[in-house]
C-alpha cells in the first residue's frame, strides 16, 4: 500500500517536470530558431523484495519473493534539432540556415569574468551594432572566419555559402559551425547553444538564405495534445494517492485502535 503511494507520488513529480518542458516549448513557439525539447523517462532500478521473517533454512537469510519497481523518473531532456519552417522577411539582416539540422551561426558571448566564450544559435535575426558590427538581438557579436563581422555603411548581400559581399567585394564569410553529432549540444539560455569540449565538427553542408528567418520547430497542436495527456495522467495518479490515503486513514483510526 505504501509502495503504491510512493510510486504514484514519484510519477506525479516526473509528470510535473514533463509539464514544465511542454510549457517552455509553448512559450517559445514564436521564438526564431527555437528547438523543441522532450522528456525521456526511465524506470528506477528493480529492487529485490524479501520476506524478512521467513529465512532460508540453508543460508539463514530472508527468502526472495521477486522484484518490484518504484515507478519512473525523467532521465534526460532531449532536444530535437530538426529544421523549422523558413519564413521570408526581405530584411537583409535576417539570415537562415537551410538543409542542415546540425549547423549553427557562431557568436561571441562575454562571461562574468569578461572573457569571451563561443556559443551557437539558429536565430538569424541580426542587427547592426554601434560600430557597424553584425550582432544578435541580445547584442552578442556574430563571428566570421576573420573574427567579428564588421560591415561598412550601405547594403550588403550574403550568398548561399555564407560569403558577405559589399561594394562588389567579399569582406568576410559567416563562421557557420556544423557538428557531426548534436547529442553533445546543450541549451544555455537566450536562444544559445553550448557544445561539449569533445564535440566534433565537419564542413558546412547546408546553405544560407539572406532575407529569411527560421521559425521554431515546435508544433503547438502536438504540444497541446501532450499537455492534456500529462494533465490526465497527473489527475489519475492524484486519485490513486487520495484513495491510498483514505485507506490508510481507516486502517489507523478504525482498525488500528486496540479495544
Amino acid at each position: 500500500m505504501v509502495r503504491g503511494l510512493y510510486t504514484s507520488g514519484w510519477s506525479m513529480l516526473a509528470l510535473q517536470k514533463r509539464m514544465d518542458v511542454i510549457s517552455n516549448n509553448m512559450a517559445n513557439a514564436g521564438t526564431n530558431g527555437f528547438k523543441k525539447d522532450t522528456t525521456v523517462l526511465e524506470s528506477f532500478p528493480d529492487l529485490m523484495t524479501k520476506i524478512v521473517r521467513d529465512q532460508d533454512s540453508f543460508t539463514g537469510r530472508p527468502r526472495d519473493i521477486g522484484t518490484m519497481e518504484l515507478g519512473s523518473d525523467v532521465g534526460e531532456v532531449y532536444t530535437y534539432f530538426t529544421q523549422g519552417q523558413i519564413a521570408k522577411t526581405d530584411n537583409e539582416l535576417d539570415m537562415a540556415i537551410r538543409d542542415s539540422d546540425s549547423a549553427f551561426f557562431t557568436v561571441a558571448v562575454p562571461n562574468a569574468d569578461g572573457d569571451i566564450a563561443v556559443f551557437f544559435t539558429r536565430d538569424g535575426s541580426f542587427t547592426r551594432g554601434a560600430d557597424n558590427s553584425l550582432v544578435t538581438n541580445d547584442g552578442y557579436t556574430v563571428l566570421g572566419e576573420n573574427g567579428p563581422v564588421l560591415l561598412e555603411s550601405g547594403p550588403f548581400t550574403v550568398d548561399e555559402n555564407g560569403y558577405i559581399i559589399q561594394d562588389g567585394e567579399i569582406i568576410d564569410r559567416l563562421l557557420i559551425t556544423e557538428f557531426t553529432d548534436t547529442s553533445v549540444l546543450r541549451k544555455y539560455g537566450h536562444n544559445l547553444i553550448q557544445a561539449d569540449e569533445d564535440a566534433q565538427t565537419r564542413e558546412f553542408s547546408g546553405t544560407v538564405q539572406q532575407g529569411f528567418l527560421e521559425m521554431s520547430n515546435v508544433n503547438t497542436v502536438r504540444e497541446m495534445v501532450d499537455m492534456i495527456t500529462v494533465l490526465r495522467a497527473y489527475e489519475a495518479n492524484q486519485k490513486v494517492v487520495q484513495a491510498i490515503d483514505s485507506t490508510l486513514e481507516k486502517a489507523v483510526n478504525q482498525i488500528g485502535p486496540v479495544r
